[in-house]
């Protein structure tokens, strides 16, 4: 029974991530068009490095302890933001035009932002799969058990 609970916290771990990856691209798309921060200038794409929760760091340490031991799940590792150039247009009436009169947008393409949410939002969906078929195992053993 120990390895059920190995896949749920495998699976939460998967789930939470994923979470926190559909927010951030969220905030991306929402800030599509946002050309001032409180920061200062334009929004900076986000994304989401993920990174295994191993209780070992090195391959052959992985390899020589047991599977359930070894592999924790996933979380997220750090949140960075993306440092290729922003989109500029031309639009000199636009209150945050340049002296030259173009204006600097996020570095976001919507569409690839689209695409990533529907990845994450399906990495998310096979997570709660994997935990509802677990859960339904788990309860037809307890039915085979009575």
């Amino acid at each position: 029974m120990g390895g059920h609970f190995s896949v749920f916290n495998i699976a939460a771990s998967g789930l939470s991530s994923e979470l926190k990856r559909i927010e951030i691209i969220s905030a991306n798309i929402a800030n599509v068009n946002s050309t001032r921060t409180p920061e200062g200038g334009p929004y900076r794409r986000k994304d989401v490095v993920f990174t295994t929760t191993n209780s070992s760091d090195s391959f052959d340490e992985i390899l020589e302890q047991n599977y359930s031991e070894a592999y924790k799940g996933v979380k997220v590792d750090r949140i960075y933001e993306d440092q290729t150039p922003f989109i500029k247009k031309y639009d000199p009436q636009h209150p945050d035009a340049d002296k030259e009169g173009y204006v600097s947008y996020p570095n976001i393409n919507v569409v690839t932002e689209m695409v990533n949410l529907m990845n994450a939002s399906r990495s998310y969906g096979a997570n709660v799969t994997v935990l509802q078929s677990l859960k339904n195992m788990i309860s037809k053993a307890f039915d085979i058990g009575r």
